[in-house]
């Protein structure tokens, strides 16, 4: 079994499949293909150390919409870790694509989380023609800071010396809105639980690649299809003026007042709406 030993894979995944790529990574992705509608393709990226878990409560209503793929990324879920020192967030993306090649998908629309968010950007900049709609939930297509370089080996420095079960303890309960930690117990517990399932090397080595991402505004700004910008009103990670740092003409906003950095966990019902909502009007 990829993915951390010692975990049971039903606790961190929903993965259903997987493929072997040309590199020989193993990547493991749930499809609701027989389970729902079959069009549009909709592919969900989740953040880091994340899975396809993160989706767990909104991918049914979903999959009466669209085919839902989401993969687990290198390095997490129970996917396979490669031993590359950085995962850079074209590499992720090419693990993308050539997923979508397997499965034989010519076109789809990808919504990414976070670092999701990162690699839908740099997936949509090599292989926008493939997309008939991107969104990014949670992200931003700014570099990171000086200070946020810092905090990156920090994290690396962490994970390395003390383990991912640390790391994770003191990660988790920064990416829900701070107000709402006691009444979103459970959702922080369950966060944990899905972090918990990254490997060390994966974990080190997509922080690594995070930090060496450059600016995409013009990804967004010059976008000859629709894009989903979703922001979380409470997020202490990337608040809602760096969500919205690049907008075009076929942007379209979205602002979530009650959630963190975590809306799949913390307001399942509005974001399932934002998405719903968006796959309707690109139809």
């Amino acid at each position: 079994m990829n993915g951390k030993p010692g975990i049971d894979a039903q606790t961190i995944s929903i993965a259903n499949s997987s493929v072997t790529l040309d590199s020989g990574l193993e990547l493991s992705y749930y499809d609701s293909k027989g389970m729902g509608a079959e069009e549009p393709v909709l592919v969900l990226l989740h953040g880091y150390c994340g899975s396809s878990s993160y989706w767990e409560q909104i991918i049914a209503e979903l999959a009466r919409h669209a085919r839902i793929i989401a993969p687990d990324a290198r390095g997490h879920g129970i996917s396979a870790a490669p031993a590359d020192e950085i995962y850079s967030m074209e590499a992720f993306a090419g693990d993308v694509e050539e997923l979508l090649g397997q499965l034989g998908i010519g076109e789809a629309v990808m919504i990414g989380h976070s670092l999701g968010g990162y690699i839908t950007l740099a997936y949509a900049e090599k292989y926008g023609s493939r997309l008939t709609a991107f969104g990014l939930l949670h992200s931003t297509t700014l570099p990171d800071s000086d200070a946020a370089k810092e905090n990156r080996d920090k994290a690396i420095a962490t994970i390395e010396g003390d383990g991912v079960d640390v790391f994770v303890e003191g990660l988790v309960p920064k990416l829900f809105a701070a107000d709402r930690l006691e009444e979103l117990d459970m959702q922080v517990a369950r966060g944990k639980e899905i972090g918990r399932g990254t490997s060390q090397h994966g974990a080190a080595a997509t922080a690594r690649g995070m930090k060496e991402r450059f600016d995409r505004g013009s990804v967004i700004r010059d976008a000859w299809v629709p894009v989903l910008i979703v922001a979380g009103g409470k997020d202490g990670v990337i608040p809602a003026e760096s969500a919205f740092a690049a907008t075009g003409g076929k942007t379209t906003i979205v602002e979530l007042g009650e959630a963190g950095h975590m809306s799949m966990l913390e307001c399942p019902e509005d974001l399932k709406t934002a998405i719903r909502d968006f796959l309707e009007s690109v139809r």
